[in-house]
């Protein structure tokens, strides 16, 4: 007989500083729903499905940390269904004047790394369904059009796809950005 078994992931919390301006940030650029809220306990419920997951992510007051460098989360990823998706939510992000870490290919799939204003690492990705072995990192530039982004990407993965690849300049592009922040 075999033993329980996780279905999914159903949430991630986090600690803010400023609520509300996490929670403008979140429902405004990133587009999550907001389902409840209450603000004498600090408590902001979000989703992208409310429909089918009531929140899959919560914004809690409270943050008692305020090092910069402190390594409190190290991301959350939302995954989008096209490429497409992942290159419009690259384009109002840049509208919103935020900064990236990196612009990349896994090879399996395609994302953009990002802060949101208190500095956590998200990511907006969709998958390829390419196999690649990992570490996988490939700079690509959300500009181009999908066929060309994923031209690429294909090329990339037919030859490094095995054994696996990093692209030392799209690490040193997330540690220039980091030094900036």
């Amino acid at each position: 007989m075999a033993g329980p078994s996780i279905a999914r992931l159903g949430h991630v919390g986090v600690f803010c500083k400023d609520v509300n301006k996490q929670k403008a940030f979140y429902h405004d650029v990133i587009g999550l729903q907001i389902t409840d809220e209450d603000p004498a306990m600090g408590m902001v419920f979000m989703s992208a499905r409310p429909e089918e997951e009531h929140h899959e992510f919560l914004l809690c007051g409270g943050r008692n940390v305020d090092d910069p460098d402190a390594l409190l989360l190290q991301q959350v990823s939302f995954r989008c269904d096209t490429l497409q998706d992942v290159i419009g939510y690259y384009k109002r992000l840049r509208e919103n004047d935020v900064r990236f870490d990196m612009v990349v290919s896994h090879g399996n799939a395609i994302g953009a790394y990002f802060r949101d204003p208190e500095g956590n690492r998200l990511e907006i990705y969709c998958g390829t369904g390419l196999k690649a072995r990992q570490p996988y990192l490939q700079r690509v530039d959300l500009t181009k059009s999908p066929d060309e982004i994923m031209k690429q990407v294909e090329e990339n993965v037919a030859e490094f796809g095995q054994v696996g690849y990093v692209d030392q300049s799209a690490l040193e592009e997330q540690d220039i950005h980091a030094a900036a922040n």
